[in-house]
C-alpha cells in the first residue's frame, strides 16, 4: 500500500521561504509522476505543482510560478516542494499525490494516492 507522508510545514512571515518534503513508500515511486495540492479553508483543493517519473518535466499553478519549484530524488523517494516569496494566499493545507502514471497532471482526480497534508502559514 502507498503512503505519502508530508513534512515541513509551519508559520513563517510573508517573503519568507518554506521547503516542504513528501516521503513515499510502498509503491513504484521511481516511475510515478508526482503533485502538490493545497486546500485553503472553505475552498476547494487546488493544483499548485507536478513533476514527472525522472525530474524532467514540471508544471506550476498559475499563482506559484517563479516561487515555488517542485523537484524529486529517486533514490530516496521523496518529492519536494520549494517555496519561496511566500504570500498569506499561500496560506493552507499542502497535499502530495502520486499518480498511477509517469507523466505530469493537474487534476486532482489524475492521481491515486494522496498524504495526510501539512499546514502553512504565512502571516502578513
Amino acid at each position: 500500500q502507498v503512503q505519502l507522508v508530508e513534512s515541513g510545514g509551519g508559520l513563517v512571515q510573508a517573503g519568507g521561504s518554506l521547503r516542504l518534503s513528501c516521503a513515499a513508500s510502498g509503491g513504484t515511486f521511481s516511475i510515478s509522476a508526482m503533485g502538490w495540492f493545497r486546500q485553503a479553508p472553505g475552498k476547494e483543493r487546488e493544483f499548485v505543482a507536478t513533476i514527472n517519473w525522472n525530474g524532467g518535466n514540471t508544471d506550476y499553478a498559475d499563482s506559484v510560478k517563479d516561487r515555488f519549484t517542485v523537484s524529486r530524488d529517486n533514490a530516496k523517494n521523496t518529492v519536494y516542494l520549494q517555496m519561496n516569496s511566500l504570500k498569506p494566499e499561500d496560506t493552507a493545507v499542502y497535499y502530495c499525490a502520486q499518480r498511477v502514471g509517469a507523466f505530469i497532471r493537474t487534476k486532482t482526480n489524475d492521481y491515486n494516492y494522496w498524504g495526510q497534508g501539512t499546514q502553512v502559514t504565512v502571516s502578513s
